[in-house]
């Protein structure tokens, strides 16, 4: 029991230097991400904020017995493409090794661009998926066809729907290269041509377009923060309209709505999760933003789906 009690104050110690600085620490495993964010005319202060919390925590790891692996730290801005040209190109600089901003990062499996266009994470996901779809295809007639779809689905679907809730209200040309894949592996599975229609094929193996598996998602994070199923700093995101004081009064206090606030940007504040996650909910029926069990929930919300995917009834 001594090591995960030393690690553990070891932890809160790095974390009481990493906000000393004003920055927001985020642990996993042997990962640290430190995060910071300031207005356009503060860039500067940032960054004598973000070297001096680097060579504070350099410090702490010295005094520790560790040692800051320079070739693995990365550093990125994160804003619109308007304003990446109007960024310093000094980056942070650890010891006698400079770490130069980065224009995309992979966190968890998720590549993230300094733009937040996710346009590098689109293009590796199909291109990873197709890679996969070209090896299923050797193995199409030595497997039965029911085994086969599971492949797919395991192999292929589960790559498209990994964190896809980041992808909402992407622009639909980046969103056509995921369905491509889709299509590609539905095509697979019942040995079409390129130039048969999908939709029949879609239809049988009751897969939703990755729109709507995207918004499947989104309304299924939603009901974990509503519910108390995540970290509290999620669930602190939503406020229900019935919550708040000015509209006691008013029809949307008995209903099941959340108060979607206000963004400034539309191309990134729009896919924020409070944003996003309250203009999904509120699209829903109320006899889905009602159901009290994540079983019941995810039910009613697959069928509605389903038939605004494909007009079905």
């Amino acid at each position: 029991m001594l090591g995960p009690i030393l690690f553990i104050l070891y932890t809160a110690d790095l974390v009481s230097v990493i906000e000393h600085h004003g920055l927001s620490p985020h642990m996993y495993a042997d990962d640290t991400q430190i995060y910071g964010s300031c207005l356009p005319s503060d860039v500067d202060h940032l960054v004598q904020d973000i070297n001096g919390c680097v060579d504070a925590n350099g410090d702490w790891m010295s005094s520790n017995r560790l040692q800051l692996n320079s070739d693995k730290t990365e550093f990125m801005w994160l804003t619109t493409a308007q304003r990446q040209q109007r960024l310093p190109t000094v980056g942070l600089t650890i010891g006698s090794a400079a770490i130069t901003p980065c224009k995309s990062v992979c966190i968890f499996g998720v590549y993230i661009n300094a733009d937040l266009t996710m346009l590098t994470h689109v293009q590796r996901t199909v291109s990873c998926c197709f890679a996969t779809l070209r090896q299923l295809r050797s193995i199409r007639r030595s497997v039965p066809l029911s085994a086969f779809q599971l492949l797919v689905v395991a192999l292929v679907l589960s790559r498209l729907d990994y964190c896809n809730s980041l992808l909402i209200n992407l622009p639909a040309s980046l969103i056509q290269h995921l369905q491509s894949v889709q299509n590609a592996a539905a095509r697979l599975i019942f040995n079409m041509r390129r130039s048969e229609h999908i939709t029949d094929a879609l239809i049988s193996l009751h897969w939703l377009r990755v729109p709507e598996r995207i918004i499947f998602k989104e309304a299924t994070l939603t009901f974990h923060a509503l519910h108390g199923m995540v970290p509290p700093y999620m669930t602190s995101q939503f406020t229900r309209v019935a919550d708040m004081s000015n509209q006691q009064r008013l029809r949307s206090a008995s209903s099941n709505q959340l108060d979607v606030p206000s963004f400034r940007l539309p191309t990134v504040g729009s896919r924020a999760f409070p944003i996003a996650g309250g203009k999904v909910w509120n699209s829903l029926p109320d006899d889905i933003t009602s159901a009290l069990s994540l079983s019941t929930f995810w039910c009613h919300l697959k069928t509605y789906l389903f038939r605004c995917c494909y007009n079905t009834d």
